[in-house]
């Protein structure tokens, strides 16, 4: 059986939480639910919506603000900001110095603000995670766990392939945003590759808009160059407007004895989701290749959003050595990010058309 669950904390911390909007309802809250932990409070600018979570998932207080909220929480709380980007900069200044938080991604809806909330960060001395969930998927931490036992071999192919509807009108926060698909969703998959790869030495990439749909950028083609003999490349589609019937949704790794290929089934018919799949082939001298399949326990939402909390609250206590997604790493995610922009706005090489 392939390990695919998240290392979780010996003695697991009070959350308190900045917001109560659709990712805490549908994610946070039922994965901390699941892993046992406390959310001991929570704020949100309609109060109404909090006292709503509140009832639902036992928690002990509502506070009017974020001044309240922090006041009211102890020295060994774990902070949960739930807000939009532009706002993670004037609550971080007001949480006290050496605070836990996990911040939601993205890590700002630029480098400059990604920067910035480094720096805050930095001064004043928190303990700072991205909520980068992707990373701690069921079948992410299965692929890790091959890779890193050696069982794939050198690994020098990952591709992240997405052909699916999305229901824009779900996310009205983020529906008309400037910088919609990279900056919103494959922020999601550039992490995941750097989780595996580290950083490209540069990006390549194109992000478009579709010709009767309001929204900035709906399709992504991107290369993360990792040198000639390493590939790392994402095609990104949520316009596939034709029904259930060839739509794609996975991730695969290549290696030099074997391969994974992970469907993201949340991604196909959202919110409701569709099965994940988990797959692997080793390769075996004088065999033919066979692709075994391993049925996997959780899925993306909710399961992941246990890994990026418990992964800081491991930290803390110090059973484990590093914090993957801490915004000293994710802050290179934005760096990939910014790069994909600039290079789309530039454009490729013109060819030498001859007439």
């Amino acid at each position: 059986m392939i390990d695919c669950k998240p290392q979780l904390p010996l003695e697991p911390r009070p959350i308190y939480i900045f917001g109560a909007g659709g990712i805490v309802k549908d994610a946070h809250l039922p994965a901390y639910k699941q892993a046992g932990f406390t959310v001991a409070g929570i704020t949100n600018r309609t109060r109404a919506r909090a006292e709503t979570l509140a009832q639902a998932y036992d928690i002990a207080d509502v506070y009017d603000s974020a001044e309240a909220l922090i006041a009211a929480a102890p020295a060994n709380a774990v902070f949960d900001l739930t807000l939009m980007p532009a706002q993670f900069v004037p609550t971080l200044e007001l949480l006290p110095d050496g605070a836990a938080v996990l911040i939601q991604k993205p890590m700002g809806d630029s480098l400059p603000e990604a920067l910035e909330i480094l720096e805050v960060c930095r001064r004043k001395n928190l303990v700072a995670a991205i909520n980068c969930q992707l990373r701690f998927a069921p079948f992410v931490i299965a692929a890790r766990n091959l890779v890193e036992s050696g069982a794939i071999g050198e690994l020098y192919d990952m591709e992240v392939r997405v052909s699916v509807q999305t229901p824009w009108d779900l996310f009205p926060n983020v529906k008309f945003h400037p910088r919609l698909e990279i900056a919103q969703h494959s922020v999601h998959h550039i992490d995941l590759v750097r989780s595996f790869l580290g950083n490209p030495s540069s990006v390549m990439a194109k992000t478009v808009g579709h010709p009767a749909k309001p929204m900035s950028s709906t399709r992504t083609g991107m290369i993360m160059d990792y040198g000639d003999k390493c590939r790392a490349v994402l095609s990104i589609n949520h316009d596939h407007d034709f029904g259930s019937q060839n739509q794609e949704s996975f991730i695969k790794w290549q290696g030099t004895k074997g391969a994974i290929k992970a469907r993201m089934g949340l991604l196909m018919n959202y919110p409701d989701g569709a099965p994940d799949k988990f797959e692997y082939c080793i390769l075996k001298e004088g065999e033919a290749p066979q692709w075994v399949e391993q049925k996997l326990e959780g899925s993306w939402f909710p399961e992941a959003f246990i890994g990026t909390m418990s992964s800081l609250m491991c930290y803390l206590e110090g059973s484990a050595s590093e914090m993957p997604t801490s915004v000293e790493n994710v802050v290179n995610t934005m760096a990939v990010v910014e790069a994909a922009y600039a290079s789309s706005g530039r454009g490729g090489v013109e060819p030498d058309f001859q007439s």
